[in-house]
């Protein structure tokens, strides 16, 4: 696959490129480059992202990063075998556990959820840093809900984290799913709280928690074409849906997203 002139490999963490020193210059480079493929089009293109990351493979299957990055682009096209397969082999080849959350999401996407409970409880949890314990419960939590335990989810996300007023990279998830864990079990007062608090700690959009909290107000958004057709008049209208079809404002919505993002 064509790699563009503006990719020169050195984009790349300098820890991935200690690793590709092992390899000849002109592999390391062509490797380098598409680990950057990798990681600029998981987001906007996971298919794009994932047939870099098997030339990657087929280059340098040997390096812990590039079968770690292999297991992101699976992960993000769902393809949850082939990426716990990539995420093991990392693990063996590095004996580093900051995977483990995602490995037991991708037990969870194999339709084992208890396999992904038995992994939050295992050692290694303990071994992981204040985000990745985080992760482990949000993925615990989502294990819960697909075996249709709704109370035990909303259990095992109050934490003193969730608690907590100070906004941390994590914040906005766990409240995030801690809402939706409410309203799945008919909490609907709480679950606003919770959105509310949501949408304050989400700074990068990182959740749709504005639009779900505007779904519980009652507001509806509209994509309205002018009367007259004229497209440069065309407005986002945001219409009360108790009201009689009046718009009273408008309001900007996030958009999230195993992340792959991890299944809640």
């Amino acid at each position: 696959m064509p790699i563009p002139e503006d990719v020169t490999g050195e984009e790349i963490d300098k820890d991935v490129r200690q690793e590709l020193q092992s390899l000849p210059k002109t592999l390391a480079d062509d490797v380098a480059k598409n680990l950057v493929m990798v990681a600029r089009l998981l987001d906007e293109d996971p298919e794009g992202a994932y047939a870099y990351s098997r030339i990657a493979l087929r280059l340098a299957s040997r390096v812990a990063a590039v079968r770690e990055a292999a297991g992101f682009a699976a992960y993000a096209n769902q393809k949850y075998g082939e990426a716990l397969a990539e995420f093991r082999a990392a693990k063996r080849m590095t004996g580093n556990i900051d995977l483990w959350p995602v490995m037991a999401d991708c037990e969870r996407g194999l339709g084992r959820p208890e396999k992904a409970l038995d992994m939050a409880g295992a050692p290694e949890v303990h071994k992981l840093d204040k985000a990745g314990q985080v992760e482990m419960r949000l993925v615990a939590a989502g294990a819960r809900r697909d075996m249709g335990q709704l109370d035990a989810a909303i259990v095992t996300l109050q934490s003193p984290e969730l608690a907590a007023s100070s906004v941390q990279p994590w914040t906005a998830r766990l409240r995030y799913a801690y809402a939706d864990a409410l309203l799945a079990a008919g909490r609907e007062g709480e679950a606003r709280e919770w959105f509310a608090k949501a949408v304050e700690a989400d700074r990068d959009g990182s959740t749709d928690a504005s639009d779900r909290l505007a779904e519980l107000d009652g507001v509806e958004f509209l994509d309205a074409l002018s009367d007259d057709g004229d497209d440069d008049e065309s407005t986002d209208e945001v219409q009360d849906g108790n009201a009689d079809g009046n718009a009273d404002g408008s309001a900007d919505g996030d958009a999230e997203p195993d992340e792959p993002e991890q299944k809640d």
